[in-house]
């Protein structure tokens, strides 16, 4: 464990994380300096009357007298105050920074990825904690992990965001895995796709086993030859899935272990995330009957390729968490040999995305375009032959209804960020939700 006495310690950013961090040090008699960038932070009636605050810009002169900054996911590294800071010496750090210091004999499995890391992370859980094992979940998902650090656990199951791997430099686990490397969040990283990377392959270091996705090369380590790897893949790996008499199985080593129609979890990619829930819970040593009975009741969760209903044989996907172009082409993949069409619905905020390629899946597939939010009109306007703009999902549905057939597919699974018109991807997947009951 480290001592944080006698250092000056100040913690940037008062949303859940940074309050966590400033509980942490609390309970241990230390005070911290807090600081936010926003001007009235939703959490500030939430911090001790004794502990001090600045709101506003960040400045180098605010933050050069510390010992310690303890930074929040949400601020970028490229902040110049904090490049300053970085180059005379000032030790920067986050929140799975401090609580992998305090972890001691309690065994990690770490899981990122651009996509899928909530429902691969989740279903874990779910089989870990059937198998009488006494798991914590949390990171970037859930309860901050500091404040699960009071609470008695075998097995920490981090779900970890490339936001959290910048500041993560002790994290060691039994099994760490990067499920794929898309170009997401490209405004933070200014340096592009292999900046992003660099920050998600921090999940391996000092890792036992190495579980890389063979159909991403950017999922493996740098010094794969030098790490214990184990993969897996859609037709190839060592856990993959296989066809076999007219249905897909999910395989080991070659060998079958489970055929797809089994497993509640709906769409291919969601076979994917199996594969490698399988393969961790074979290092964990959890019972193949446990996991195999996990996955036949596991419904999925709330926003992720979400089956809304389906009547008068048209099919409503809830896929809100869909934020990222990557996670939109993993949800229309599965509709493929479609026989009616598939309205998908896609808007918001894009994170310099690049458009180009949905080409080959928009010229492949029956797909009509419903183009919604502040980029919608933009992304409408590539596409003017299949595509009409509306700026709220309800007029689309409004406009869209009365044309929609028996076979067709209505798929919301917007390949933007929601901030443009909702607090975040939950709220706007409730939003769709209740229009999509309504009508």
């Amino acid at each position: 464990m480290y001592n944080y006495y006698n250092k000056k310690i100040v913690v940037i950013g008062l949303g859940k994380t940074g309050l966590s961090c400033i509980n942490f040090f609390l309970r241990r008699d230390i005070i911290p300096m807090v600081l936010d960038t926003r001007n009235s932070p939703s959490r500030l009636n939430k911090l001790p009357n004794f502990v001090k605050y600045k709101l506003g810009p960040l400045r180098c002169e605010d933050i050069i007298f510390f010992d310690l900054i303890v930074v929040s996911p949400g601020l970028s590294l490229n902040d110049p105050a904090l490049l300053y800071a970085k180059k005379i010496g000032i030790e920067i750090i986050g929140d799975i920074e401090l609580f992998c210091r305090e972890l001691q004999f309690i065994s990690v499995v770490a899981i990122t990825g651009s996509n899928g890391k909530s429902t691969v992370s989740s279903l874990l859980y779910n089989i870990a904690n059937a198998s009488g094992v006494k798991v914590i979940l949390a990171g970037n998902i859930g309860t901050p992990v500091l404040d699960t650090l009071k609470d008695y656990a075998q097995l920490y199951i981090l779900e970890l965001s490339s936001f959290q791997l910048e500041t993560v430099f002790s994290l060691s686990s039994e099994v760490s895995t990067i499920l794929n490397v898309c170009y997401d969040h490209i405004d933070r990283y200014l340096s592009g796709i292999m900046e992003y990377r660099s920050f998600k392959l921090r999940i391996y270091n000092n890792s036992k086993i190495c579980l890389i996705n063979v159909d991403d090369i950017f999922t493996f380590p740098f010094n794969k030859i030098y790490k214990k790897c184990i993969s897996f893949g859609s037709y190839t790996g060592d856990y993959c899935m296989i066809k076999y008499r007219g249905s897909l199985w999910l395989s080991v080593y070659g060998k079958r272990v489970l055929n797809t129609s089994k497993i509640k979890l709906f769409g291919f990619h969601n076979y994917i995330n199996c594969l490698v829930v399988l393969a961790i819970s074979d290092i964990m040593s959890f019972t193949r009957k446990i996991i195999l009975r996990i996955f036949s009741l596991f419904k999925g969760l709330k926003h992720r390729f979400q089956l809304v209903h389906k009547r008068n044989n048209i099919t409503w996907i809830n896929d809100s968490k869909s934020t990222n172009l990557s996670s939109t082409i993993a949800a229309l993949i599965n509709f493929k040999n479609n026989i009616g069409f598939v309205w998908l619905f896609l808007g918001g905020i894009l994170k310099s995305t690049f458009l180009s390629s949905l080409d080959s899946y928009i010229y492949k597939y029956k797909i009509k375009l419903c183009c919604f939010g502040k980029d919608g009109m933009f992304i409408s306007s590539l596409y003017p032959n299949i595509s009409i703009y509306r700026n709220t999902v309800e007029e689309l549905i409004i406009n869209i209804m009365p044309i929609v057939k028996s076979g067709d597919v209505i798929l919301f699974s917007p390949a933007c960020s929601s901030f443009d018109q909702f607090k975040n991807f939950k709220e706007r997947g409730n939003y769709f939700l209740s229009i999509a009951n309504k009508y």
